[in-house]
């Protein structure tokens, strides 16, 4: 395996929009760079180390087997994953065996998952992470290949058997829970509103009525508006009437920002840590109002019926949180944009395999 990106943009705010600036990262030039991972992300794949071709997970295209988690079976609780493990199971040998790890990852979400511009290396807290479920599954020798996925594809890529694990800003929900199987949470989180400064928009709430407001496909930000959109207009007309349809359901959170960008959308609706992403790349947007919705966590996402590789994840978590990587990572990564948070969120098992 090979050892974490180098590279890493300045830690202060102000100086991380100059980085990006001058690297392209702001106003019109940021629209062409997000363009192009737009045009990219479907199919990019990038090893760590060099290895065999993209090869597959082991499963038949197009099938999808049933969900054995018990969070699909009565779910209260989504945020709660099978126990750890340290064995190697049926999945966890198939990914020895070939001795590679496929993960869908962004490649656009600023100090999450994105490209330096400066050596095109993926890095991002997301990124750490995925590299070390990655070390504890495979030896030195081993190969990772990040394969950048959009928002909506997240978990029909690991039902088909094209990826391993999705390490992706992916929020745990019920409904997800039934469509993959999650780790325990990573990192806590919550919907926000995200506008240029000089915007009147104050939060979610009154001030979004008339508003079109830009959200990713299949994300829990979309499903927060369709429960309450205090009057804004969050989706594409779908009636042909548009040239480009995808104005304000996005396949990628970057491109909202983009839209912002070009006047396309007044306002951005995402996870309060997205948000913070976009507002250190950006200085002309900022946070407006609080964080709405309850609390929701990130997890790691496994195919299906994969128990074993979720225990392992879950042992991996377990040693990530204590041995201080996990706060090591939130320090270099998100606590200049994202400040206060002092510990990871708490990992919760099924009660009924205790």
């Amino acid at each position: 395996m090979t050892a974490r990106n180098t590279g890493a943009p300045p830690r202060s705010r102000r100086d991380a929009g100059r980085w990006a600036a001058a690297r392209g990262w702001g106003g019109p030039a940021l629209s062409a760079a997000a363009a192009v991972c737009a045009l990219t992300s479907a199919a990019v794949l990038l090893p760590l180390t060099q290895g065999a071709g993209s090869g597959g997970t082991g499963g038949r295209a197009g099938e999808r087997p049933p969900v054995t988690s018990v969070a699909a079976d009565d779910c209260t609780e989504p945020e709660r994953s099978l126990t750890p493990s340290a064995a190697d199971g049926p999945s966890v040998r198939e990914i020895q065996k070939r001795r590679k790890l496929i993960v869908g990852v962004d490649q656009n979400s600023y100090r999450w998952g994105y490209r330096d511009p400066a050596t095109g290396d993926l890095m991002g807290f997301d990124i750490d992470l995925a590299r070390a479920i990655a070390e504890d599954l495979l030896d030195k020798d081993g190969t990772v290949v990040f394969r950048a996925v959009s928002t909506d594809q997240r978990a029909p890529l690991l039902q088909e058997g094209k990826l391993d694990l999705v390490v992706r800003t992916m929020t745990i929900t019920c409904k997800r829970a039934r469509e993959v199987a999650f780790s325990t949470a990573y990192f806590e989180t919550g919907q926000q509103v995200l506008a240029p400064r000089q915007s009147k928009i104050t939060g979610h709430d009154a001030s979004l009525k008339g508003k079109k407001v830009c959200t990713a496909e299949g994300s829990t930000a979309f499903d927060a508006l369709e429960e309450n959109a205090y009057g804004a207009i969050f989706r594409d007309p779908g009636d042909g009437t548009a040239a480009d349809e995808d104005i304000l359901t996005v396949p990628n959170q970057l491109d909202c920002l983009v839209r912002v960008q070009e006047g396309l959308a007044d306002a951005v609706v995402t996870d309060s840590a997205l948000a913070a992403g976009q507002a250190a790349q950006d200085p002309t947007v900022e946070l407006k109002g609080p964080r709405f919705k309850k609390v929701e966590y990130y997890g790691v996402a496994a195919a299906p019926g994969k128990d074993d590789l979720v225990r392992r994840v879950n042992k991996v978590l377990e040693e990530y949180r204590e041995d201080g990587r996990w706060l090591k990572a939130y320090q270099d990564w998100l606590a200049e944009d994202l400040p206060g948070v002092t510990e990871p969120p708490e990992a919760k098992y099924h009660l009924r395999e205790r």
